[in-house]
């Protein structure tokens, strides 16, 4: 192994992928058991490595040198081996700032939370004490460690202006799962996220709805990734090279979600640009077809729309957990919140625009049978539509020159 990341549980990092952008050397992906721990250190068998969840602090006896902010902080996520000898530096501190950077909500005198007290939320209060916080809370559920608890905080710290979450919480698989309720700080200004999998958790977006700014790890996760190569080669990237791999990787991981009337084409554009892209498609009409084990007509005739649409958020959360595909929603999969936000997670809505006069009723669709019923639910649900979608897609058009619209977008 010559370069690479260390950690328990590395099956959804990446880190690969960015590092491939940035040199030309292999980047491994190594996990490696707590038992084994001591055995990989003490070997020394690499050039240099970033070091992840759960051995920043765990590192930090086998080196022969520590930089002074990863001191401070009491954490090591890069090391490198110099003529056998470990040296131990921080990047997390450098990607964190920049992330709060680009959300654009100023620390200078606010009153922060860092939930978490890990060695990311050692690192979340050293970049908001530098960036001049005016008091820093540590919250977890246990409360120790100087930290307090939640219900302390919601109870003597309505006040907060800024949450840091270095939890857990809110990460893949878990991508459902929100660390705390937004709506408890009024003067609440900012939020910043250190998870990256899903690329939006539920508390970014409860913070996007409060009209809040609020940004997930990905932009963290490149910056980190470009220092830490910066200090492996000994080398110095253009000031363009964070924000260029963060499209890059946005782009790649990203899914492309369709929304819009029953027959606007959502499946048929869906497979071309799954083709064109190389990515899987994932239709959750499919899907609720699959679990159920009958048509979607069936459902509705033997048990009510009400149990189709439980069916289709169910179809809705499994598609969502996955990223890199294309996701071909049912026509009236966006009249339950859930099932937006759970789409907005990983993924850009496009509604598919086709005009009223070219949806062709289907058996096959019990609530757009036949034209004064597709016309109902087009008047019904068009405003939604809209409102929901990230991005606008007239669709009076083949379904290539759609699918070439989506993909240039």
């Amino acid at each position: 192994m010559n370069y690479g990341l260390i950690g328990e549980k590395l099956g959804h990092s990446y880190s690969k992928e960015i590092h491939g952008y940035l040199a030309d050397y292999d980047y491994t992906l190594r996990e490696v058991a707590k038992e084994y721990f001591d055995t990989f250190a003490t070997e020394r068998d690499f050039k240099a490595i970033n070091v992840t969840i759960p051995y920043k602090q765990t590192i930090i006896p086998y080196l022969y040198y520590i930089d002074e902010s990863a001191k401070a902080i009491g954490a090591v996520n890069t090391v490198v081996n110099r003529e056998g000898k470990l040296y131990g530096y921080n990047t997390d501190f450098y990607g964190l700032k920049m992330l709060i950077e680009r959300i654009g909500v100023s620390l200078d005198e606010k009153k922060v939370a860092v939930l978490g007290t890990g060695g990311t939320s050692k690192t979340a209060r050293a970049v908001a004490e530098s960036l001049g916080a005016r008091e820093v809370l540590r919250v977890s559920r246990s409360a120790k460690e100087g930290a307090i608890s939640y219900d302390k905080l919601y109870l003597d710290h309505s006040d907060v202006e800024y949450i840091i979450n270095t939890t857990p919480s809110g990460m893949y698989p878990n991508i459902f799962d929100i660390p705390v309720d937004i709506s408890k700080f009024e003067r609440l200004l900012g939020v910043c996220d250190a998870v990256y999998n899903p690329l939006r958790t539920p508390l970014v977006l409860a913070a996007r709805e409060h009209g809040i700014a609020a940004e997930g790890g990905l932009y963290m996760l490149v910056a980190q990734a470009v220092r830490a190569s910066e200090i492996f080669l000994g080398t110095t990237y253009s000031e363009d090279t964070i924000l260029d791999i963060y499209n890059k990787i946005l782009g790649r991981k990203e899914n492309i979600v369709l929304i819009g009337m029953p027959a606007s084409g959502k499946s048929t554009v869906g497979a071309i640009i799954a083709e064109c892209l190389d990515r899987d498609i994932v239709d959750t009409d499919n899907l609720i077809v699959e679990k159920a084990g009958m048509e979607i007509t069936e459902i509705f005739s033997k048990y009510g729309e009400k149990h189709f649409r439980d069916l289709e958020s169910e179809a809705v959360r499994v598609a969502s957990a996955r990223n890199s595909v294309v996701i071909a929603t049912g026509g009236g999969a966006i009249l339950r919140e859930e099932n937006v936000k759970a789409l907005r997670e990983g993924g850009r809505l496009f509604f598919i625009d086709r005009p009223l006069e070219k949806l062709i009723p289907t058996d096959s669709r019990p609530l757009s049978s036949d034209r004064e019923a597709i016309t109902r639910r087009y008047n019904e649900r068009y405003g939604i539509y809209r409102a929901v979608a990230d991005v606008i897609i007239d669709a009076d058009a083949t379904p290539g020159e759609v699918a070439d619209k989506i993909i240039n977008s």
